[in-house]
This record gives C-alpha cells, structure tokens and sequence, in this order.
C-alpha cells in the first residue's frame, strides 16, 4: 500500500500538542492519502478474517457487480481509526470512545484515496478526566472526488497528569 505523509490544517479542549505546545482546537483537520492495491487488500482481509472471495478472489470479484477486487470496509475503517489515534495523541494522552462508518461505494483496487478528520465540537468532560472531540470524516477518491465513506468518531482526550510539585504537565 503505497502512501504520502499525513496532512495537517489546525482541534479542541485543553490537551496540548506534545510536539509545540499548541492546543487542539474545533475545526482541526488532518488527512492522508494512501492507494489501496491489490496485494494490501487480500492481506488485510486475510488479517482481519474476512474471507469474503470480493477481496480475496479476482476471477470471483471480476464476474462480480464490482468488475474485481475491493477492500473490506474494515481496511479503510481501521485506517481512519489509526489516522486519529496518530494525530490527536500529538495532542496528549487520548483514547477513541466511538466510531460509526457508513459505505458509501465500493473502494476498488489501485484506487488512490484521500482519508480526512476534521473536529467538529468539543465537549469538557470533568468527570472522564479531559474534553471529548467529536470528528468526522470522509474517504474519497482521489481522482473523482467520490466519497466512499463518511465516518464520526468521539475521542476522550486526557488532560495532563499533575506532577510531583503539582504543576501539569504538557
């Protein structure tokens, strides 16, 4: 699966960036574009234990309504997930609460697409230790602009633990 680095615009709550010292703020985007082929297809599915011959079988997915290979949503549900657990832990310590994926089209193999966040709101959580950020994203075709899937997700990022001479750390 061949790839560029991740793109960063701007995302929310108190949690500092590691890296600056900037804080996350609501309208925070961040993205990659990845192109999914065949060989990183079958072997994911094959990881994941989907045995679905779409993802395994040319001849099958060729006769197929599809034409040949796509990748199991959970390949691109799993890298949407791993883009947000990598961008907002530069933030602080966080942890992914809830994710909802909804397909839209069939993710075809060799397609390059773009896997993009944006946080929409922030809420404190006192009582959980930090702010949720509620995200949402989208999985699109690079060359059609096509949306394949739109995605939500609620993460609890942490707010930083006290030190020894109580001061936060950041």
């Amino acid at each position: 699966m061949a790839q560029d680095g991740p793109d960063r615009e701007g995302c929310c709550g108190a949690a500092r960036r590691r890296e600056t010292g900037s804080v996350l703020t609501v309208g925070h985007r961040f993205s990659r574009v990845v192109t999914f082929d065949e060989a990183a297809i079958r072997a994911f599915a094959e990881a994941a234990g989907d045995g679905n011959p779409l993802h395994h079988d040319a001849e099958f997915a060729r006769a197929s309504r599809f034409g040949g290979i796509i990748a199991s949503g959970t390949h691109h549900g799993a890298l949407m997930m791993g883009l947000v657990a990598t961008e907002l832990t530069r933030f602080g310590a966080g942890v992914g609460l809830e994710f909802g994926l909804s397909f839209r089209k069939p993710l075809p193999a060799g397609a390059t697409m773009r896997l993009e966040w944006a946080v929409t709101a922030a809420e404190p959580a006192p009582r959980m230790g930090g702010t949720i950020a509620h995200l949402a994203g989208t999985v699109t075709d690079v060359a059609s602009g096509v949306v394949v899937m739109t995605t939500t997700g609620k993460c609890l990022m942490l707010d930083p633990a006290p030190t020894a001479a109580g001061e936060a750390r950041g």
